[in-house]
């Protein structure tokens, strides 16, 4: 868990950076405003410390933009000027506790033992109810997902290695997340990391762990997320952007099921089951040199490979009706109707997010929905309906009148992108000014 100390007195700093390593924290630390705010801006922290009065401001205002931008973060005020009016602000905006200087290290250490109660079990029920609600939307009755299902069963109770593939959107975490729900390990902890979100070095601590003073930042010992899902289940995403050396360690760790943290010389045997999931060819990585071989054929052990909604199709009525009933509930909005028009348009859509990018879409007509009804909002865009390759209707089109509609809105289109400069708006499709000019009055477009 990673903590931000903000104070302008350094012995106050260190103090509370003992006390935080102590109890378990990865401690960070500014001394004036302008500092803490660059570093709230590049990580999350789970707590942050902040004295009131900085030499550049006031800690009341960086709690505002600290709870602005991650509202789960824990926040503890430390001051020197103590009053009521401003205790009761704090605790406003969202402060957990408020206490004066100087403090009594005995009494910090609890409200920090109990901090740390209280973020652990915010995670807890957040991935509780992230995993609830994940597995819940493991949706489909096409063969396609039959198949999957079947996998599922029959792999779950085995401590195999699993490989998941797939295109983005089509829900490896979830799939990976129901193979452990399913298993004898359902008890114990499911923790997963995307292979492709922090740097090499990085990475290797996060998995691995680290000792204090193995390199510069390491103010404590941490534990590595293998470690921290003994018993359980890890689930590596996108394992094809893991660097080559680290997946030399991966590669012993599933032979010999044991751990070294960085800057350590003992190891410790860790019970994991290993699940990966990539949207990329590892055997053709691994021709390529890009992927170790051997890595890939220890987490082959069994592979499930998750179609596309386009290898499913009849799968997507399921799924609007599915995430409405879901993200109706998110947004507190009551829909209690679905354009057949709005399906009609999913289903003649390429969907190359997948079901991440149908998920989308409702939530985007959902957040417009006025009036309980779930309209098709892009099928009045003259563009999406082109672009949808929508069937000619029984009743036929005015084929002129249709593609005049089209035309103006281009040209419309072109106008706001170059800012009404029309010489801009003709290049931008392609056409000679005075050919520009002559469309334009053609179709009478806002000009």
């Amino acid at each position: 868990m990673h903590s931000l100390v903000v104070d302008d007195e350094e012995n106050i700093r260190k103090s509370l950076n003992f006390l935080l390593a102590e109890t378990g924290f990865e401690t960070h630390q500014a001394s004036c405003l302008g500092k803490a705010e660059q570093l709230i801006a590049q990580q999350y922290f789970d707590l942050a410390i902040l004295d009131l009065r900085l030499s550049d401001g006031s800690g009341i205002d960086l709690l505002k933009t600290l709870k602005a931008l991650s509202p789960d973060t824990v926040v503890l005020i430390i001051t020197a000027f103590s009053s009521t009016e401003t205790a009761v602000t704090a605790m406003k905006l969202g402060a957990y506790d408020y206490v004066t200087k100087p403090f009594n290290i005995d009494e910090i250490r609890i409200i920090l033992k109990n901090i740390k109660e209280k973020i652990f079990l915010q995670k807890k029920v957040k991935e509780l109810q992230q995993y609830a609600d994940a597995y819940q939307s493991i949706v489909g009755k096409s063969e396609a997902m039959q198949r999957v299902f079947v996998l599922i069963d029959k792999i779950a109770p085995f401590d195999t290695n699993v490989l998941i593939l797939g295109a983005s959107g089509t829900g490896k975490e979830l799939v990976a997340k129901a193979i452990h729900d399913k298993s004898l390990r359902k008890d114990k902890p499911y923790i997963a990391i995307n292979c492709a979100s922090l740097p090499a070095e990085l990475l290797e601590s996060e998995l691995f762990g680290h000792t204090k003073g193995s390199f510069t930042g390491a103010y404590a010992t941490k534990r590595g997320l293998i470690d921290e899902a003994d018993g359980g289940t890890i689930f590596l995403d996108e394992i094809g952007e893991m660097p080559l050396p680290l997946q030399a360690k991966l590669l012993r760790f599933l032979e010999d099921k044991k751990i070294r943290p960085l800057g350590s010389n003992v190891e410790t045997e860790v019970n994991v089951r290993v699940i990966a999931a990539t949207n990329k060819g590892l055997n053709e990585l691994a021709e390529e040199d890009k992927f170790r071989g051997d890595l890939y054929y220890r987490l082959s052990t069994f592979e499930i490979r998750l179609p596309t909604l386009k290898e499913r199709r009849e799968d997507i009525p399921l799924l609007i009706d599915h995430f409405t009933k879901l993200l109706s509930r998110k947004f507190q909005k009551s829909i209690v109707k679905i354009d057949p028009a709005f399906v009609e348009y999913v289903l003649q859509q390429e969907l190359r997010g997948n079901v991440r990018e149908l998920k989308n879409m409702i939530e985007r007509e959902i957040i417009l929905s006025e009036d309980g009804y779930l309209k098709c909002t892009a099928c009045s865009d003259p563009l999406n309906r082109a672009a949808s390759g929508t069937d000619l209707p029984d009743g036929g089109i005015n084929l002129d009148e249709y593609m005049g509609e089209l035309e103006r809105n281009f040209l419309e289109r072109a106008l706001e992108k170059s800012g009404k400069v029309k010489t801009k708006a003709a290049e931008l499709l392609g056409l000679s000014f005075r050919e520009f000019r002559y469309r334009l009055a053609k179709y009478k477009a806002k000009g």
